[in-house]
């Protein structure tokens, strides 16, 4: 009988950057809810306190940190931190990102540099850091939070998508060049997904709203919470074997042509 403890987190260290809210933090609730002890990042004071009371009134005991995660010195020093006081990193989530909607040739160079650093480099920047502690221990899990625009384009997203088809190839690099030392990187690649960044354009009457209930073989938009199962299963020892990967979670879109009109 296959043994289900492969799916336990217990005494395992999870940094999710990006996790104040939104898609992080449901991620970051569903490794705890499987025994993980979590840390997360975020850039201000006030966004800091509010993810604190969010994770205590989920009663998760979580560690933030202030950190810019395009920042290699500020990284560097936030992982040094967790190693010394609370212990190894065995999984890191490059959640944290951006995106810009203007047309390309509407933006600016500096606004798709900011849109690749965050979403792209900075993820280069952290699993660069956790990485040795990774190979010292013998086991690690990287989880990229890619994109639908990791494989398709549209309109008024060519940072977004540039950096998130890079975010899929960094994923495939580095299960490459650490897969032997019993490294998995993989990806996951949320579809749209219903949070408060999203709220807009999920409003009755928006055509975008029933544009993407047309192009979803589900008709719904994701919830955070359909992230939360591939989440804990690509930071667990049940994912030993995979690596390399993106998976994909987006109600069928992207294996959809859409309906004849």
């Amino acid at each position: 009988m296959y043994n289900m403890n492969s799916f336990s987190l217990e005494g395992k260290i999870a940094l999710v950057t990006g996790a104040a809210y939104g898609i992080g933090f449901a991620i970051a609730e569903a490794l705890a809810s499987a025994g993980a002890k979590i840390v997360f990042n975020c850039r201000s004071q006030a966004h800091m306190d509010q993810a604190l009371a969010d994770y205590a009134a989920k009663g998760i005991e979580a560690r933030g940190f202030i950190c810019d995660v395009t920042d290699e010195e500020q990284v560097k020093n936030m992982v040094q931190t967790v190693e010394k006081e609370m212990g190894t990193i065995d999984i890191l989530v490059n959640n944290a990102g951006i995106i810009k909607r203007i047309p390309m040739c509407e933006m600016s160079a500096e606004d798709f540099r900011q849109v690749v650093d965050i979403d792209l480099t900075a993820a280069f920047i952290a699993s660069k850091a956790v990485i040795p502690g990774m190979i010292q221990k013998g086991h690690g899990k990287i989880i990229n939070i890619c994109s639908m625009m990791s494989e398709l384009g549209r309109e008024t997203v060519s940072a977004y998508a540039a950096a998130k088809g890079g975010l899929k190839m960094l994923t495939k690099n580095i299960a490459s060049e650490y897969g032997a030392y019993n490294i998995q990187c993989n990806g996951i690649g949320p579809g749209y997904i219903a949070t408060p960044q999203t709220a807009p354009l999920r409003e009755e009457g928006n055509p975008f709203n029933k544009f993407i209930l047309s192009k979803t073989p589900a008709e719904r938009w994701g919830d955070p919470e359909d992230l939360m199962g591939p989440a804990v299963f690509l930071a667990s020892d049940a994912s030993n074997f995979v690596n390399g990967h993106i998976l994909y979670v987006d109600g069928g879109i992207l294996a959809y042509i859409g309906k004849q009109p």
